[in-house]
Formats: structure tokens, C-alpha cells, sequence
């Protein structure tokens, strides 16, 4: 997106402040008031990467987004070529997610707003990953997929709320393969769930793992389970073969063929689930937003889904499936234009703040 020329057009420019979990990210937009249209100044991101076979605590998680913030700020307002006397607002995720990092980008958030004198506005992260998903797809009124690491939801949107038809009921798809990454070792670096993509693109032997689909509703951490006790066993023989000098075995379990089965699982379960929405609201149009939704498999299979109900999937890249600071911003200045603002004694942040209970105003 080319840059708007400021003198001329005094676009509303939003700071966007993300850190709800591993990822810190700091986003600047434009809104044209006159065209309706939007524009992209900034959209930095720095990224908390533990070793491997671990997760990230959150107060390291914490400590990474206090130590990178201000030059992220700075490398931001420095990319968007702005001042931040040129800003109307300042953004940050409100919730939800991880409980220290969130506190962290939040003080930081405040702080910008009393330094630079702007108001703050506080974001529903889930409402951030929707809008910037409508924006840059297109989408007009989809079924939306949310899954990442925190968050597995499918929406709808009805009478000013974005309305949760099904969720899972206990751990998030993201974290499932997070966790089952950990379980085989894989790295962290650039993302856990993205080195399960590529080897399950050499997977070739599906394997048996539970199904779990309740209702509109899903259920990962028994799959993850089985998961974990397939890996232990194909570790366990990988010894004993090693302890008696055999050589590998033709059709033996590989952590490839467990990628890929349990990408095939989880993500047929989404799509089944996804489905019957789409069935329940009468829309032939899916919008995958989260960490999750840049899984070129999940979008296939989405994709195929879709064709077949004469629809059409949309989904982003990197750069917008993936937490980011221009969601924040972007969510955020959709919100400022209404009127709304968050009064400082109110920025807090919150571990849980559910997508349905946020009053979205700029929507017909």
C-alpha cells in the first residue's frame, strides 16, 4: 500500500501496541476519513523464541517485550516517516492472553499516551485479528475461523457483536501443536506449528488419533495426548533399535507421518465445525484469521470445503495471521471514530475477555 501524503489528506493515524503472548508488535494506520480507505505506515514485530522442547514463561516473555518496546516504537514511528504529535491514538491489546506480557505492553501503552498526550484505546486481541482480516481480504460478512495459540473460535457476526458459534472446550489448537512440537523436539525458531507444516508436507502414513467434535464445539487435549504416547513409542523403538546396532526399518513410525496425521486430524475437525456455521448462517464465505490460518494445508482443506458449498476462503500471510501491532491499530482506530476511549484509570488489561463482549459500533 503506497503512503498517503499527510499534509494533504490529515488521515486519523492510530499506534498499535501487541504483546498478548510470544510475539511484540508495534503497528501504525492511516484512515482516510474522505475515502474510507486505509494504509499501512508500519508493522514491526520481534519475536520471543525459547529453546527447543520448551515454551515460552510468561515472565520471560515479559522481560523480552519490556527490553524491545521502545525500539520498536521508535523503529516504527521512523518507517511510517510520522511524529507523534501526528497520531491520534495510542492502541494495546487489552486482552486476551498471557497474563505478564500483557501488563507489560499495556504500562507501555500508558506511558506513550501520557508522554505524547493521546488517548488510549483498548482492543479485543480476537476483534484486532477479524478486523485486519476483513481489511486485507475483502471479506464482506464471513464465517470466521480463529485459531492460534490461545484461541480456537468460530464466529459469526450478528447485531453489533461477533457471535461465537463454536469454541474448543479445553486447550486451543495452536497449543496442541506447540506442545506436541516440544514433545518431538522441533524447534521453536521461526514458530513451532510452522516446523510441523513442513514435516508433515513429507508425512505419508496417516495415523489413528482421536476425533473430537462436540456439537459446534471442539476438544484437542485428549489428541494431544494420543499424540505424545505415539511419540514416546516411536522414540522408545528408535533406542532399542540404536542399543542393538539394527538398521531403520522399511515403514516405521516417523515424526513426519505424526505431523501430518495430526495436522489431518485437528484440521478436519476445524472444518467440519466451520461447516456447519456456515450451514447455521447461510454464508458461502470463510475468513481464517490467527497464528494457525497461515497453515497452507488448513486453507486447502478449507478451500476444498468451501468450493464444494459454491463459496470461497479468504486468509492472509505472515504478516497479518500472525499477532502483529497493525491489527491493534487498526481495530483500534475503527473504534476511536465512534467516540470510543479507554480513560486511563480503565487501561488494564485481562486474561480473558471474550470475543462477544465487545460492542462493535462501526458496524452496520
Amino acid at each position: 500500500m503506497a503512503k498517503p501524503q499527510l499534509m494533504n489528506t490529515k488521515p486519523l493515524i492510530a499506534l498499535g501496541c501487541e504483546g498478548s503472548a510470544n510475539k511484540l508488535g508495534i503497528g501504525i494506520i492511516a484512515h482516510d476519513p474522505a475515502t474510507g480507505s486505509s494504509t499501512i505506515l508500519a508493522n514491526i514485530r520481534h519475536t520471543f523464541v525459547s529453546p527447543p522442547g520448551t515454551g515460552f514463561l510468561p515472565k520471560d516473555t515479559a522481560k523480552h517485550h519490556r527490553s524491545f518496546f521502545v525500539q520498536l516504537a521508535r523503529a516504527a514511528l521512523s518507517s511510517a516517516g510520522i511524529s507523534p504529535s501526528q497520531l491520534s491514538c495510542i492502541c494495546y491489546t487489552k486482552g486476551p492472553g498471557m497474563g505478564a506480557p500483557l501488563q507489560s505492553v499495556a504500562i507501555a501503552a500508558r506511558t506513550l499516551s501520557l508522554l505524547w498526550d493521546r488517548p488510549l484505546v483498548g482492543v479485543n486481541h480476537c476483534v484486532g485479528h477479524i478486523e485486519m482480516g476483513r481489511e486485507i481480504t475483502g471479506a464482506a460478512n464471513p464465517v470466521v475461523l480463529y485459531v492460534s495459540g490461545g484461541n480456537t473460535q468460530v464466529i459469526a457476526y450478528a447485531e453489533r457483536r461477533y457471535r461465537i458459534f463454536g469454541e474448543t472446550l479445553d486447550i486451543a489448537v495452536g497449543n496442541c501443536l506447540d506442545r506436541f512440537a516440544r514433545a518431538l523436539g522441533i524447534s521453536n525458531d521461526p514458530a513451532p506449528g510452522y516446523n510441523i507444516e513442513q514435516l508433515a508436507k513429507k508425512g505419508a502414513r496417516l495415523v489413528d488419533i482421536p476425533y473430537a467434535v462436540k456439537g459446534m464445539d471442539c476438544s484437542f487435549s485428549g489428541i494431544l495426548t494420543a499424540a505424545e504416547l505415539l511419540a514416546a513409542q516411536m522414540r522408545e523403538q528408535q533406542q532399542e533399535r540404536e542399543r542393538r546396532g539394527q538398521e531403520e526399518e522399511d515403514g516405521r513410525l516417523t515424526p513426519e507421518d505424526l505431523c501430518f496425521s495430526l495436522q489431518e486430524t485437528v484440521f478436519a475437525m476445524l472444518v467440519e465445525i466451520t461447516e456447519r456455521a456456515m450451514a447455521h448462517v447461510g454464508s458461502n464465505q470463510v475468513l481464517i484469521v490467527g497464528g494457525v490460518g497461515c497453515n497452507e494445508r488448513l486453507q486447502e482443506m478449507m478451500g476444498a470445503m468451501a468450493k464444494e458449498r459454491g463459496g470461497s476462503v479468504y486468509a492472509t500471510d505472515e504478516r497479518f495471521c500472525i499477532d502483529n501491532g497493525i491489527m491493534i491499530a487498526h481495530a483500534g482506530l475503527l473504534a476511536y471514530e465512534t467516540g470510543f476511549r479507554t480513560p486511563l484509570e480503565e487501561s488494564t488489561c485481562t486474561q480473558r475477555f471474550r470475543t462477544d463482549e465487545v460492542y462493535i459500533k462501526w458496524r452496520d
